[in-house]
């Protein structure tokens, strides 16, 4: 019997998947499209539209990768409260207005009832009564409360029932609920306060008998504690109404003040650009990297409020032009958990830029991989580009100095372990029963597949990563050049380079459909002839031959990929093209944003501009938020953008895509110690100003109008 090839789909045949629940959820929330959630590094509480988290839901306050609260729910005799409306005042606080239902003695909508809650230094809610019947009126209030301590990949897929396991207890004056789980090398400990001891303890309800005279108030103020851990950012302190109000001194207020600030024309793009801002605080995770304290950003709320490899790398590159620091946190928390060993189960090699870290139980008892998980076969590379990038904005020699043994370790993962069978491309397959079967951008198990929907044998190797890997190479000769001082690396890093360029480009191209790059070469060295969104990394990267630009720039731009709010990740031509797949014909902001960055680099102008500006349209139909991803329903038909169900929300390269469209309108960019602008401004958009870019250490204000503009330094 011939052996089974390993496939994304299934990368490990000879191998048993270690026990435990799947990774992704097949449904979309059962919260509701209102569903609110406030968040602070990697804490969130997520909840429907009165504020309740019902067990059972995906819902809760999840820290650090474990849930702490899984039910949530306030009720008045037994009824839940309506909804008025429900809002977020910023990323960590919202407020809930309710009323009260028709109950015996108690009319509707006499009663206003305001939940008040954010998270900072542990999680805080504030419940307000106020009576406006013209007599007394008494009545139940209870909330209750659970804790399932499920680890964040359960609550995507199925929660372990560990009540055998979690102590409950109350605390002596009747004001707190303690729930302690003690499982096999892995505890966690959630505690609830009340400011009003209940009359009453049912079970895990605090229970109030509240007695109202007219226009009278009641209040109760909740704290759950949260311990300290990876990526915990300065919190916002303070009593409740005083931080739901903006009187409360906020780290968040801080640092988006020294951030450069956008001014338009266009007040849209005004808002897009003001939430982006606000989303990537929001997703900022807090590091201590050799004594220093750096700021990067985490991948996206709900599942993904953690350090990853490659989303914090792109988000970082996208955001280099608000400033650097997201990008010298990223650079220098990454390079200190950069691979050192070899290890099968979490696909660590030396030198290889890991992919994600998590910190809850299945990965701290060793069931998931994530200690970290190394399985990407681009982050590597995306850490070079990077470096390269901030070096070219900052001029800071002594961080790339610095960094030099991380670069020279992540170039040879890229020769030694990324070239897996010495052909010149980097490819990957993972030797984990727990690893990615796909390593690229396109994760999903069908995200890298052959026109007629055949899933490729493994190992693979993506058009995108040779990309990367081709950018890598002649950035990293750069600063061999420069801080590095290193000319004979410099040359043979050229020498590399121009090489894969040669050797890609016979390889990867297919002159069949109009000519078009293969989305990569599987295993038998076969391309793998879907039609994708990829092509539009190729741009970026530099590895396209300028006489073949123009193919590539009509296949994105054809009615088969470009869908009117974007690119599609697919084809609409290939067989398994679907307009909810996940990476099978959905849109995605950030794939789309560095597409627009490729067409300005060779000069297409134009169609950058049409991407962007249906880019823009789509996060004002958002709440000025680009989503993770939409669908790829074409514009004509549907009218408006139609989400994916699932799509984080905020997402970090989501959000940065926005300020790496302006910076393609502008096209901003440093050289030689000064900025240059060669701008082509939508007259959509009018004039575009920013202030405050931080470039060689000085502050600079940018104004385009058109195609024309100017840089100057902005006064002290």
């Amino acid at each position: 019997m011939a052996a089974v090839r390993p496939t994304p789909a299934d990368p490990t045949p000879d191998l048993a998947a270690a026990a435990g629940p799947g990774d992704q959820r097949a449904v979309p929330p059962e919260l509701g499209p209102e569903s609110l959630a406030v968040l602070s590094g990697p804490t969130f509480m997520y909840s429907d539209p009165a504020g309740d988290v019902p067990p059972g839901s995906i819902g809760g306050l999840v820290h650090l990768d474990t849930r702490m609260v899984s039910g949530w729910v306030l009720t008045i005799d037994g009824c839940p409260f309506p909804v008025l409306r429900s809002e977020t005042i910023d990323h960590y606080s919202a407020q809930f207005m309710l009323t009260n239902p028709e109950l015996r003695g108690l009319p509707p909508d006499s009663l206003t009832a305001r939940r008040l809650r954010y998270v900072g230094e542990g999680f805080h809610e504030r419940i307000e009564l106020t009576s406006f019947c013209m007599e007394p009126v008494r009545f139940e209030v209870r909330l209750a409360v659970a804790a399932d301590f499920a680890d964040l990949f359960e609550v995507k897929s199925g929660v372990r029932d560990r009540s055998a396991d979690i102590v409950r207890r109350h605390g002596v004056d009747g004001a707190a609920l303690f729930f302690h789980y003690d499982g096999d090398g892995f505890t966690a400990t959630t505690e609830v306060r009340s400011s009003l001891p209940p009359d009453r303890i049912e079970g895990d309800d605090l229970v109030w008998q509240v007695e109202l005279d007219p226009r009278e108030g009641w209040q109760v103020d909740l704290e759950v504690p949260l311990p300290p851990g990876l990526g915990v950012v300065e919190p916002v302190r303070g009593d409740i109404a005083e931080v739901l109000h903006r009187r409360a001194d906020d780290p968040l207020r801080r640092w988006v003040e020294t951030r450069a600030m956008l001014d338009s024309d266009n007040p849209v793009l005004e808002r897009i650009t003001r939430r982006s801002r606000h989303d990537l605080a929001a997703l900022r995770l807090d590091l201590e990297v050799k004594g220093q304290r750096v700021m990067l950003p985490g991948a996206g709320l709900p599942w993904f409020l953690t350090v990853f490899g490659r989303d914090t790398l792109i988000t970082a590159y996208q955001t280099l032009v608000a400033g650097p620091g997201l990008a010298h946190g990223a650079l220098l928390a990454l390079a200190r958990l950069q691979g050192t060993r070899c290890d099968d189960f979490t696909d660590e090699e030396p030198g290889r830029i890991l992919h994600e870290v998590r910190s809850g139980e299945l990965t701290r008892t060793g069931a998931k991989p994530y200690t970290p998980y190394y399985g990407t076969a681009d982050a590597t590379q995306l850490w070079l580009i990077l470096l390269s990038e901030y070096w070219r904005w900052t001029r800071d020699d002594e961080t790339v100095r610095l960094l030099r043994d991380s670069a020279l370790a992540a170039l040879r993962w890229i020769d030694e372990y990324g070239d897996r069978d010495g052909d010149g491309y980097v490819e990957y397959a993972t030797r984990s029963p727990e690893g990615l079967g796909n390593q690229c951008w396109r994760d999903s198990p069908d995200g890298v597949c052959f026109a007629d929907g055949r899933i490729p044998v493994l190992p693979i190797a993506t058009c995108e990563i040779q990309g990367y890997t081709y950018d890598a190479r002649l950035r990293l000769a750069e600063l061999a050049e420069g801080p590095l001082a290193d000319p004979v690396l410099a040359a043979r890093l050229r020498a590399d380079a121009a090489q894969l360029y040669e050797r890609f480009n016979r390889d990867f191209w297919l002159d069949r459909r109009g000519g078009y790059y293969a989305v990569g070469l599987d295993g038998d060295k076969t391309p793998i002839d879907s039609k994708t969104s990829n092509m539009g990394h190729l741009l970026w990267s530099g590895i396209v031959p300028p006489e073949r630009a123009e193919a590539v720039v009509r296949q994105l731009m054809h009615e088969d990929m470009f869908s009117g709010w974007g690119i599609r990740t697919l084809s609409r031509e290939e067989r398994t093209y679907n307009a909810l797949g996940y990476h099978l014909g959905t849109v995605w902001p950030h794939d789309n944003s560095i597409a627009v960055l490729g067409l300005v680099r060779y000069g297409y102008r134009a169609e950058a501009n049409r991407i962007a500006l249906a880019l823009l349209e789509v996060a004002e139909q958002f709440g000025y938020r680009l989503p993770e991803a939409l669908s790829g329903y074409t514009r004509d038909r549907t009218m408006f953008a139609v989400p994916y169900p699932t799509a984080c929300s905020p997402q970090a390269w989501a959000a940065g895509a926005p300020l790496a469209l302006v910076r393609a309108m502008l096209d901003v960019n440093p050289v030689d110690g000064r900025l240059e602008l060669d701008p082509d401004v939508p007259p959509e958009l009018g004039r575009i100003s920013a202030e405050r870019v931080r470039a060689f250490g000085r502050r600079w204000d940018v104004e385009a109008v058109g195609r024309t503009g100017y840089v100057r330094l902005a006064p002290d």
